[in-house]
């Protein structure tokens, strides 16, 4: 059943259209909604300010069908999905920000998807710079848009290092580098940056310019191991 029925195409980029699709629907199913956060016009954004939680609901894009549905914990992305049914999409806003955890989320509205590390954090969370690699690395098990797989191999390539786990990943323009801090890490760069090239290679950089081209992100990665001073990190 979707009660937001009626709407399509441009419809939706009207502002407030898709969270008074959202409201009728909830009505419809006898379901309470917390305050929306009226931010961004085209988007639905429902918060709890007691717990943190809140739910990102996108309006259909290319496909004009499916609402694309984010689930954040104080911030952290923990799980989302799609589905063209708004009433699956309230009843996930409803479960989410009424304090049900993931896999109970999921059991009332089942298009929502999650990792199992994200499990793992929501019954015991992760430090700041664990919790940095789970979602950045989690991108390799999401939908990419634009094909660029290679970007998260480095990732995984760098995750798999003991030395590099303790730092703090920074992406920047497809490049990663790393920082022994965790708050605004950009100030405490350490070693080189590492970013795929068009022509299938890896390329290590440092400040004064490339030091090195690998045809594998392993190999890119080993290199700015190698350069590493003794002893860093843990970031902090």
């Amino acid at each position: 059943m979707d009660f937001g029925a009626g709407l399509s195409g441009g419809g939706w980029d009207e502002g407030g259209a898709l969270r008074a699709a959202l409201g009728r629907t909830a009505a419809g199913l006898g379901l309470d909604l917390p305050g929306s956060d009226r931010g961004r016009e085209r988007l639905a954004e429902y918060v709890d300010a007691r717990s943190g939680r809140r739910v990102v609901v996108y309006p259909p894009g290319e496909d004009r069908r499916t609402f694309r549905v984010h689930l954040q914990d104080d911030g952290t992305p923990l799980a989302g999905g799609r589905t063209a049914d708004l009433a699956e999409v309230v009843r996930a806003t409803a479960a989410w920000t009424g304090g049900a955890g993931l896999e109970k989320t999921g059991a009332r509205a089942p298009f929502v998807r999650f990792r199992p590390w994200a499990l793992v954090h929501e019954r015991e969370p992760f430090d700041a710079v664990e919790l940095t690699w789970r979602i950045k690395l989690d991108r390799l098990h999401m939908p990419l848009y634009d094909g660029r797989t290679r970007p998260h191999a480095l990732l995984a390539a760098a995750y798999a290092r003991p030395v590099l786990r303790r730092l703090m990943p920074v992406n920047s323009h497809f490049a990663l580098w790393f920082s022994t801090r965790v708050e605004e890490p950009w100030k405490a760069g350490v070693g080189y940056a590492v970013r795929p090239y068009d022509e299938g290679l890896y390329g290590v950089r440092g400040r004064g310019g490339v030091i090195a081209r690998t045809e594998t992100p392993e190999e890119a990665v080993a290199v700015v191991v190698a350069a590493l001073p003794e002893g860093i990190g843990p970031a902090s």
